[in-house]
């Protein structure tokens, strides 16, 4: 039996583009504001809260909502999980890679 294709092993909630970046940039900052998520993927409050939800019911990030000053805040933390989601989906990146690299010098 041969071992299945990296990109059998992709996580469909981590690996999508945007869920990726929110991932990557939490990871990178350990913990990140709504505001900076919103600008540096460049997407609608709306559209990031939707993929902040799929990834806070999935259990890889904590969202906690508080105040800066008077301004309402909501600030956003990858969970244990979340790390070793993103580090799993890292690790099949690179063998998808090195898969590909490969073909090319052959």
């Amino acid at each position: 039996m041969t071992d299945a294709h990296p990109v059998t092993g992709l996580d469909d909630v981590v690996h999508q583009r945007v869920r990726l970046g929110i991932l990557t940039i939490t990871h990178e900052a350990r913990r990140v504001e709504f505001g900076y998520l919103r600008t540096q993927l460049q997407l609608t409050a709306g559209n990031l809260s939707q993929h902040l939800g799929v990834l806070e019911t999935a259990g890889l990030v904590e969202i906690e909502k508080g105040y800066e000053g008077k301004r309402g805040r909501t600030w956003i933390t990858l969970t244990p999980a979340g790390n070793a989601a993103l580090a799993e989906e890292i690790g099949r990146l690179k063998l998808l890679i090195a898969r590909v690299e490969e073909g090319f010098t052959a």
